[in-house]
């Protein structure tokens, strides 16, 4: 069962706190998922790799109830997470409301989204074997947020602050937030020398929305 989101009483007289009380459950949920993450890490699995072994027995390698219950606990925590993101962008609204004046009648956008929820690179290519293809990342991932690196932390279209925290973090497990398919997930790619190019063995390009 997934996590259920309480009610706040006063959410209606302080959207501030109501907004704030959702971050905190954002960042909770991304925490379990990066831990349960973790679970099939540590038994060479991922969502999808088989558990039976090619005579069809359960595979001797693996905690196969850890990883079932580990992918059962990730889809459920990536449902929690969707419907907190549309909570908090509702609850956003509340804090920053559009001008309501009559006097132009100018359309009001939409509030932008959190800086640390804009996409600022593209995942373009993944060689097989590398710590990108460990990690779990695929081509067309949007990256989010690596490490404490986010939208913000970059000029214009230079990845330069990235390839510095990379070589800072060499054999080091670092966060990373991707979007995929509107889906925001958190793994955990530990940057190391691999028998290929660079510490990822990824190819990264600047995205821009």
């Amino acid at each position: 069962m997934g996590m259920m989101i309480p009610t706040r009483e006063n959410e209606q007289t302080n959207p501030m706190e109501h907004a704030k009380s959702l971050m905190a459950k954002k960042d909770e949920i991304e925490s379990e998922i990066a831990t349960q993450g973790e679970i099939l890490k540590a038994n060479n699995s991922d969502l999808t790799s088989s558990l039976v072994d090619a005579e069809g027995f359960p595979r001797e390698d693996v905690d196969v109830w850890a990883v079932r219950h580990a992918r059962v606990r990730i889809i459920e925590l990536r449902n929690d997470l969707k419907d907190v993101m549309g909570e908090l962008a509702i609850a956003l609204q509340s804090v920053y409301p559009p001008s309501t004046s009559k006097e132009t009648e100018t359309p009001v956008s939409p509030p932008s989204a959190p800086v640390s929820q804009i996409p600022f690179a593209k995942v373009d290519g993944i060689h097989p074997g590398s710590p990108a293809a460990t990690a779990g990342l695929q081509r067309g991932d949007l990256v989010v947020s690596f490490g404490t690196l986010t939208k913000s932390s970059f000029q214009g279209t230079s990845l330069q602050p990235l390839a510095e925290l990379v070589s800072r973090r060499e054999n080091l497990s670092v966060a990373i937030t991707i979007l995929r398919n509107e889906d925001s997930i958190t793994l955990n790619l530990v940057p190391k020398k691999w028998g290929g190019r660079g510490l990822l063995g990824c190819h990264l390009v600047p995205h821009s929305t």
